[in-house]
């Protein structure tokens, strides 16, 4: 059969360096670090002090108390951003039919400061079960997708998609294929997280996967730096409004860009740690060229997983070079966490989104906080290093990767 072709017509954001599309777009292009000592709780006997939290974020701007308290921190950072990407897209929701649009949504943990803060609250109690009424709704991973599809009323599918760290990207595929096999035109996608509480940084900390930079938070992630040392935690969310070209073209929407492909692999290879000669990495991004339909050589800038963890930037890099060849020296190779931190479940969504605005202002956003060489690296890669670079690009690619060996990769073209 003919696939439909799928085109981005909007987008959402919610991150630590900036609250809607255009700021998210700023911080990006000036290099601007998301991280900062941590305001959310007393981080005294922590090992890791620091996170990128959102900035000047009040729930009470989007939601009256009276729903704030029903929803957890990741599904008010869900519904934020799928409200400025709807609203980006020109959607008259008058007019479509609902029962084709969908929400398929990315959360690697879900509401997991709510589940802490009713266990918290259980144990320093008398031992009577007393909970919030609303706590498993609050936590449940796929409450996103549904709260979007309840304030808007769409009743085409409706999941979340939960692989770790790839669980936006993985969202984004599922919706590309739902719309190129014909059962929706529009599908509401990205991902969000809200792990930036006291279970989520003892937990990374218990697992020594945080950085521990606490004199210098600002700097402390620094992917494919030879000091680097761990991940910094990140938290917000991005969307994207996919639809099938021709309904689009049918309402004049504006176009972003096509996403053209997608790519699934798995490591099977270890929990946490990746495997080191990139085998699950190598299969992905080649499952993403064939599903485009593209070759090595159309890639123009690829946004990489990038954690700024010892091991993950090497084998990735590594990875990139085995799949693209002599190529691999022409491509720009960023990783925007250095700017964002790690927005696990939500890190595929905004990480697309900067692909995507590279694409649009032909402007790559830089690896920030280099400062080290790493011997383990091929100085023939171009890391885009502390300053954003012009680039026209017509191909865009960017990885993801999650615990358990997940990977996700998605890539785009420009429309024409």
């Amino acid at each position: 059969m003919q696939l439909k072709r799928v085109v981005v017509t909007g987008l959402g954001a919610l991150t630590p360096i900036g609250n809607n599309i255009e700021e998210y777009w700023k911080g990006l292009v000036e290099g601007k670090s998301g991280s900062a000592p941590i305001t959310y709780f007393d981080t005294e006997k922590f090992k890791t002090k620091f996170a990128c939290e959102l900035k000047n974020f009040d729930s009470q701007n989007y939601f009256d108390r009276k729903e704030a308290r029903k929803l957890d921190k990741f599904a008010q950072y869900a519904l934020i951003s799928s409200d400025e990407a709807i609203i980006d897209s020109g959607l008259d929701l008058e007019k479509i039919d609902k029962f084709r649009v969908g929400v398929i949504w990315g959360a690697g943990i879900g509401g997991l400061e709510t589940f802490q803060n009713e266990v918290l609250n259980f144990a320093a109690g008398d031992g009577t079960p007393r909970f919030n009424p609303f706590f498993i709704p609050k936590m449940i991973a796929d409450i996103a997708p549904g709260n979007i599809s309840i304030k808007h009323g769409f009743m085409g599918p409706n999941y979340t998609t939960v692989s770790a760290c790839a669980s936006g990207a993985n969202a984004m595929i599922d919706a590309l294929n739902y719309i190129r096999l014909g059962y929706c035109d529009v599908v509401v996608s990205g991902g969000s997280e809200a792990a930036v509480a006291i279970a989520g940084m003892g937990g990374f900390n218990a697992m020594h996967a945080l950085s521990t930079r606490n004199d210098s938070p600002e700097t402390a992630s620094r992917p494919f730096d030879a000091t680097r040392d761990g991940f910094v935690l990140g938290e917000g969310a991005g969307a994207l409004i996919l639809e099938e070209l021709e309904h689009a073209k049918a309402r004049g929407a504006k176009i972003y860009a096509e996403l053209v492909g997608g790519g699934l692999s798995s490591d099977a290879y270890h929990m946490t740690a990746p495997n080191p000669e990139g085998t699950g990495v190598v299969r992905v991004m080649e499952n993403c060229l064939h599903d485009a339909n593209l070759r090595p050589e159309d890639i123009d800038a690829i946004n990489t997983h990038g954690t700024a963890t010892p091991l993950g930037d090497v084998a990735e890099l590594k990875a990139i070079s085995r799949v693209f060849g002599d190529h691999a020296a022409n491509i720009n190779i960023n990783s925007t966490k250095s700017m964002t931190g790690h927005l696990l479940g939500a890190a595929g969504a905004i990480e697309a989104i900067a692909s995507i605005l590279a694409m649009k202002h032909s402007l790559v956003p830089p690896t920030i906080n280099h400062s080290v060489i790493d011997e383990n690296i091929d100085p023939k890669l171009n890391l885009t290093l502390n300053k954003a670079q012009k680039r026209e690009v017509n191909v865009a690619m960017s990885n993801t990767f999650g615990f358990g060996g997940h990977n996700a990769c998605v890539v785009f073209k420009k429309y024409s």
